[in-house]
């Protein structure tokens, strides 16, 4: 199908478009942008007047729930929701049940996504057989199955001798290995930040040293392999000023921030709101503002979701024995575009942190842009509208986010999938 976006602000940021122009589809690639191609006839016209037209977002941390959750969202239901938040291409982490650790799983995943036609999904396979960080997958067949990286997800791997073998692995072809920093016994049977919120409010809490002492240790082992290191889900200032001190001492590690961390503290935990139990915990307000200026600065270099659908059984309890996580796809370009308004960021630098960044982030170079012959994944939004989010508002099967009620900027009007339209709102 031929389209024909038109009157839309156009923002690339991989190719410094910001202005005015039309975008031209030939099938699933980007045929012209500005004037249309020769001989080009539109099938269908997109008037994009008021709206911003930028290549469909990417997020590095999706949890689908399949297999194994079902219960807690389906691949169809969080597909949906990913549409209506404008994300062409998402990370999936493997801590899903079974595990992502043989190529099987992985290709069962790719497959059952692939025929939903929705978003391109780009696993992300265990570092560990089982995530039980003993023994090391066997990577090269991952990478052939689909994995664009290896992780263990939220779970700690103790033995550094294994981590030290796997980044070698990794490193010898290239791999990219991803992983957030939590030591699992500073922080053992903690519910929230280490601060006087815990305190108070006689919640056990988890030090910042939870994540620092294990990010030195990453930092230290990604030194001596050359393994090209990614820190997901930064939460503290400490851990920034860890990554910067490493880069300056010739380190290339990335890492990203979720985006509930950019406008959540611990204060917000309120009168203990299971909502707001997230791994890792809300940190203090100092830590929340360093997060934000780091991701201006580009100090941090992309934004994800961290979307982690919870059924309302495991989240309605007291807040420490709730189940930890949050929907957050249809909240990734709100929340940015939030964090940009309120730091006085440019629009491009914003859209930036969720597309182009993290992109090179995952590796991938079919999306996260709009130049000609590129993938025809886009997200067309409304800068200026808000909507308020509601439990029925939210296309993913989870409904447990700590922003239920608020009114958020951005709302996607169109999401397209290589050149298909594939939401309208």
């Amino acid at each position: 199908m031929n389209i024909h976006i038109a009157n839309g602000r156009l923002v690339d940021p991989a190719n410094k478009i910001d202005q005015r122009a039309d975008l031209f589809i030939v099938d699933d690639k980007v045929a012209a942008i500005g004037a249309a191609p020769s001989g080009f006839k539109a099938d269908r016209i997109i008037d994009a007047s008021g709206l911003v037209v930028v290549p469909g977002l990417i997020d590095l941390a999706a949890r689908l729930r399949e297999p194994g959750f079902e219960y807690k969202a389906t691949l169809e239901s969080e597909m949906q929701a990913a549409m209506a938040g404008g994300i062409t291409s998402l990370a999936c982490p493997p801590d899903t049940d079974p595990v992502l650790d043989e190529p099987g799983l992985v290709e069962m995943l790719c497959f059952r996504a692939k025929n939903l036609n929705c978003a391109h999904v780009y696993p992300v396979g265990a570092l560990t057989v089982g995530l039980k960080g003993q023994c090391i997958t066997e990577m090269a067949e991952l990478v052939e199955a689909g994995c664009v990286a290896f992780s263990q997800a939220n779970t700690p791997l103790v033995d550094t001798q294994v981590l030290l073998r796997a980044m070698q692995y990794a490193a010898t072809f290239g791999f990219r290995v991803w992983l957030q920093p939590s030591d699992p016994y500073i922080g053992r049977g903690g519910a929230a930040h280490d601060g006087e919120v815990a305190s108070r409010m006689g919640l056990t809490g988890i030090p910042v040293e939870a994540e620092t002492i294990a990010l030195a240790t990453h930092l230290a082992l990604a030194r001596s392999t050359g393994v090209k290191l990614h820190v997901t889900r930064l939460s503290s200032a400490a851990g920034l000023a860890l990554i910067e001190q490493a880069r300056r001492d010739g380190l290339d590690v990335t890492c990203d921030v979720a985006a509930h961390h950019l406008h959540l503290c611990d204060v917000d935990i309120g009168y203990f709101n299971p909502l707001c139990h997230l791994e890792p915990p809300l940190r203090s307000q100092r830590d929340r503002d360093a997060l934000r200026d780091g991701l201006a600065r580009g100090a941090i270099n992309a934004v994800c979701s961290d979307h982690t659908p919870v059924d309302d059984d495991a989240k309605q309890m007291p807040f420490a024995d709730s189940e930890v996580g949050a929907t957050g796809l249809e909240l990734l370009l709100p929340l940015t575009l939030k964090w940009a308004a309120e730091s006085k960021q440019p629009l491009g630098a914003a859209i930036a942190r969720v597309t182009s960044d993290a992109a090179s982030i995952m590796g991938i170079t079919k999306g996260g842009h709009l130049g000609v012959g590129a993938r025809a994944d886009v997200c067309i939004f409304d800068a200026e509208a808000e909507r308020v989010v509601t439990r029925q508002s939210l296309k993913s099967q989870g409904k447990n986010t700590p922003f239920l009620g608020l009114p958020l900027p951005g709302v996607t009007r169109f999401t397209l999938v290589e050149g298909r339209v594939m939401f309208e709102g």
